[in-house]
């Protein structure tokens, strides 16, 4: 026999031999073990987004919402928005409307990222209330012990605590040095200059809202977490929640593959870095998907990241606070206080939580009923401040109040959810508009 026959026989051999080990083991044995693939390390897809008709249920009328939000986006002042909404603890709807920019006409849409502005404070004070559960600060800590860059009125920082800190009791006079922060000068410097700077209250005894001093608790946090505050809520926060497309600092931002322009009106702004340096008080961008992932966690839905006292020590009023809002939405949301970077208040006899945000070209809000689990979050690039109120068409609905028009859209624009049509409940009968729900700046 030639050498190569020989050869050839072996292979046969071998392959008859493997043909016959397999099919023993698919039909003869039953552990299963040795497969290469467990079947319980196979991961099911993620759900769609709730971005069409057909996905979005629950007892809100999403199609009503989602008329409005058009009406809405469609009005002059308006660019781009998006908008997410968690009802009775599942997201059941996200969409985005308008456009990124004039220029380009890219349209928003669930992965674009905006700004937070001042919805950033409450990841410093939850980032603040997990150190504090790990034992690597504490919220009486003095301001002055963490060897940070603020200097207060005869020299307050040495009491003044890392809770009142983050719930803004400096005393100082609301938003101080803001415009030289506007004007390029530097963060800590402006820390060390408000020493003399007027006070609005003796420290420690009034809500004062503050960027500058706030932003003291981005050197605070750092040194307490041994790391930089934005690698910090990255590590200690955003992977952990899976948020793909928040961070920290400009870059977040214009880094993105899709990101909203800031705009006054339709003129497009420059983008200004002013915030973005003090990263606590107003450095967050996102989309909207990763702010609604960030809404759901301080619903308390994800207690391996936030645990329950962690969320508590965050939130719970530390002081009370004046009304926020205008007009008719201040007056409805009652016994406005603040924790630890987030706004809470009463409506209709429930609990509300949340905060919202305000830089050039870019606005924020998020309000949540933590016991419903229960909430809107909302992110646009210009500088109207009228969406601030719609959260409370969504809430009126879930609650199964009296229809009211918070937005105050023009008479001829889709009812608000829950109105049939041409149900005219609430509209005034010498005005033909329901009752005004007033913007303000936040």
């Amino acid at each position: 026999m030639t050498l190569s026959r020989r050869v050839a026989y072996a292979i046969a051999a071998a392959a008859l031999l493997l043909i016959a080990f397999t099919f023993y083991r698919a039909f003869a044995g039953s552990d299963e073990s040795w497969a290469p693939v467990a079947k319980s390390s196979i991961a099911k897809p993620p759900p769609p987004l709730p971005t069409e008709p057909a996905l979005w249920t629950g007892r809100i009328n999403y199609r009503a919402l989602d008329s409005r939000l058009q009406t809405l986006a469609a009005q002059p002042q308006m660019v781009g928005l998006a908008v997410a909404i968690i009802e009775d603890g599942r997201l059941s709807f996200v969409k985005g409307y308008g456009v990124t920019d004039f220029e380009s006409e890219t349209p928003v849409d669930p992965a674009t990222v905006f700004r937070w502005a001042s919805l950033s404070k409450g990841v410093a004070g939850t980032l603040g209330a997990k150190l504090a559960s790990e034992g690597k600060l504490s919220m009486d800590d003095t301001v002055a012990q963490w060897g940070s860059t603020l200097r207060l009125p005869g020299g307050a920082e040495q009491q003044l605590t890392v809770g009142q800190l983050l719930s803004h009791q400096t005393g100082l006079t609301k938003n101080a040095f803001d415009g030289r922060l506007e004007g390029g000068d530097n963060a800590a410097e402006l820390r060390m200059r408000l020493a003399q700077a007027p006070l609005q209250c003796q420290p420690q005894t009034c809500h004062s809202y503050q960027n500058i001093a706030f932003d003291a608790a981005s050197e605070i946090e750092s040194k307490a977490g041994g790391a930089l505050y934005d690698q910090l809520v990255e590590e200690q926060l955003f992977k952990p929640l899976g948020m793909k497309r928040a961070g920290v600092g400009m870059a977040a931002l214009t880094g993105a593959a899709h990101w909203a322009k800031p705009h006054r009106g339709h003129v497009e702004r420059t983008l200004s870095d002013a915030y973005f340096r003090v990263p606590a008080a107003a450095g967050v961008s996102s989309s909207i998907v990763d702010l609604e992932r960030w809404m759901e966690a301080q619903m308390g839905m994800w207690p391996k990241v936030l645990s329950p006292a962690v969320l508590n020590e965050a939130h719970r009023v530390r002081v009370d606070t004046r009304r926020v809002y205008g007009g008719a939405m201040s007056r409805a949301l009652e016994n406005p206080g603040y924790g630890l970077g987030w706004r809470s208040f009463t409506y209709q006899g429930h609990l509300l939580q949340g905060h919202s945000g305000a830089v050039d070209g870019y606005r924020s809000t998020m309000i949540y009923d933590p016991a419903a689990k229960t909430g809107v979050a909302m992110l646009w690039n210009s500088n109207w401040g009228r969406p601030f109120a719609f959260p409370l068409e969504v809430l009126d609905d879930y609650y199964r109040l009296p229809v009211t028009d918070w937005l105050d859209l023009p008479v001829s624009a889709t009812p608000p959810a829950g109105t049939a049509e041409g149900d005219g409940n609430l509209i005034d009968g010498l005005t033909g508009k329901a009752p005004r729900a007033t913007e303000t700046k936040q």
